[in-house]
């Protein structure tokens, strides 16, 4: 049995705080649930799993993340309730102009579980799942 009992929170430095919270409140329906201003963090949550969002110190001398050279978060996962919910999100997200999406929703491996990752306004690389039911 391991010595961990799971994800506590996860925290993120991102290049614009605000747009990144914006994103996470108003796209994917998670609430703030605390703030630290002279920090600056905002702490967000979908009920089940607590982001810390931190200000990146000089977002325009920041160096993006790239999963091929840079050692780190290559990106994250959030479970969603189906592959209806998936497709959904997958055209709501498309209307986002500081959303990239890498790839759209499509089978993990030999399925059937669905997912797709994008860029999320900050520049943290996100996967969105969708377990097969």
């Amino acid at each position: 049995m391991a010595i961990t009992q799971g994800l506590h929170h996860l925290g993120l430095t991102v290049s614009n705080i605000d747009q990144t919270r914006d994103f996470f409140v108003n796209v994917l329906a998670f609430k703030q649930v605390g703030a630290k201003p002279d920090y600056p963090a905002y702490f967000v949550s979908d009920g089940t799993t607590l982001l810390t969002l931190w200000q990146a110190k000089d977002p325009e001398s920041a160096v993006p993340f790239n999963r091929h050279t840079n050692i780190g978060l290559h990106h994250f996962a959030l479970k969603v309730d189906g592959a209806a919910t998936l497709t959904a999100l997958h055209e709501k997200l498309q209307a986002i102009a500081d959303v990239t999406i890498e790839f759209a929703p499509e089978p993990l491996g030999n399925g059937p579980t669905q997912h797709m990752m994008l860029i999320i306004p900050g520049g943290i690389r996100m996967e969105l799942t969708a377990p097969a039911q």
